[in-house]
């Protein structure tokens, strides 16, 4: 009889791991792995921290390796080129027997170390990160972090074992145009980004609650979640307050939940002439953005419409889905914007100017008084945003 492999798998990721898209697009992950493990095989998640904050977590099949996170340059090019020497060492001293990175940027140092130790690559939240990066003015086509990833892009898409993709064009479209892949090898999964519905939910006491606190009873209020600049669109943000605040007057109030500067929100303010007595603008840790959710009406994804948006997968809508509220987003983001028009559960917006603003808010103004649109949109989160849907992917790689 065969002896059986003990698993060891070896997570890498390009993050701080009290960021949230460890706290959320990979724990989870990662703990549905953990139930297809014997007490005697192990997950080690290497983590790229941005400061010394103590790592506050316990898990018996999870075990947590810290490294500092270096931006860009001649400095990190030293400093990850020890942490390759140490991690291959590492890998045959725990006898690692997979290794598997989240989203691409991880996936060029899994790639080499794969190439080196000859253990399988899985990539997972597999979407498009160099030329995102450029296209949103962040890194420049001629430059040597484009060219570097952009590279090993194309060299991890053909090596990795299993393809873990946010949506399946990313698959059929994007990899089989930029990186000449054929999508025929069937080693390619689809899993967008989940949401945690046990937290996610609507919730008429926490509601009362807040609304009481915040004096907001008998306002609409809308809410955001998230930064500006980069990816995400900016002045055409809070453009969208003003159309807003000039359509519900007295009764317009709107949530700001975001770790930009409150001299920065108010000087946006200011500029687009907002009251700022009805924005609510504060910072707090992921397990509490549900209470303020619940708060809302309605919610705004503001991802810029770049190509490179269609084929990733945004966290935050799962989360807005999932208590019930109608989206605002902007045109060709992943399958969200689809799935948004399709199913008549918020706005798409087709042009980013006043006209379309004001459209978006008429049509919300009209969905929020539908007494039965948050249970609808509850039962979308729960098609294609929940955890059960995609578990079996992971137990047919680990199986």
């Amino acid at each position: 009889m065969k002896e059986k492999i003990k698993k060891k798998i070896l997570v890498l990721t390009y993050w701080d791991f009290n960021d949230a898209l460890i706290q959320t697009y990979t724990l989870p992950y990662l703990e549905i792995i953990s139930k297809s493990l014997y007490n005697d095989e192990q997950i080690y998640l290497v983590a790229l921290n941005k400061s010394n904050k103590k790592i506050s977590f316990n898990h018996p099949l999870i075990k947590v390796i810290s490294y500092s996170y270096i931006p860009f340059g001649f400095r990190a090019l030293i400093y990850y080129l020890i942490m390759l020497l140490q991690l291959i060492f590492f890998i045959y001293k725990k006898n690692i027997t997979h290794i598997h990175t989240w989203c691409t940027p991880a996936g060029l140092f899994g790639y080499i170390l794969s190439l080196i130790t000859n253990r399988p690559l899985i990539i997972d939240s597999y979407e498009p990160h160099a030329e995102a990066m450029v296209e949103v003015g962040e890194w420049k086509k001629n430059s040597l972090a484009f060219r570097l990833l952009f590279y090993f892009e194309k060299k991890m898409t053909h090596h990795a074992k299993y393809l873990i993709a946010t949506t399946e064009r990313m698959i059929k479209e994007y990899a089989v145009s930029r990186y000449n892949f054929n999508p025929d090898k069937n080693n390619w999964f689809v899993k967008p980004a989940c949401v945690n519905t046990n937290l996610f939910n609507p919730s008429n006491e926490l509601r009362n609650k807040i609304r009481n606190e915040l004096q907001l009873n008998n306002k609409i209020v809308g809410i955001y979640a998230g930064k500006f600049g980069g990816i995400y669109l900016e002045n055409e943000f809070f453009e969208f307050l003003s159309v807003a605040s000039n359509y519900w007057k007295e009764n317009f109030n709107f949530i700001i939940l975001s770790s930009h500067s409150k001299e920065y929100v108010q000087n946006k303010l200011n500029e687009f002439k907002i009251p700022s007595n009805k924005i609510i603008h504060l910072f707090v840790p992921h397990n509490e953005v549900h209470k303020y959710l619940n708060v809302a009406d309605y919610a705004i994804t503001i991802f810029k419409p770049t190509y490179s948006r269609k084929f990733g997968s945004p966290i935050k809508d799962g989360e807005y889905w999932a208590t019930g509220l109608p989206v605002i987003i902007t045109k060709d983001i992943s399958d969200d914007s689809d799935i948004i028009e399709k199913n008549n559960i918020g706005y798409v917006l087709k042009e980013l100017n006043k006209t379309e603003y004001q459209k978006a808010i008429e049509y919300i103004d009209r969905l929020i008084s539908d007494k039965e649109i948050k249970n609808k949109i509850v039962q979308i989160a729960k098609q294609y945003r929940s955890f059960d849907n995609i578990s079996w992917i992971y137990s047919k790689i680990y199986s």
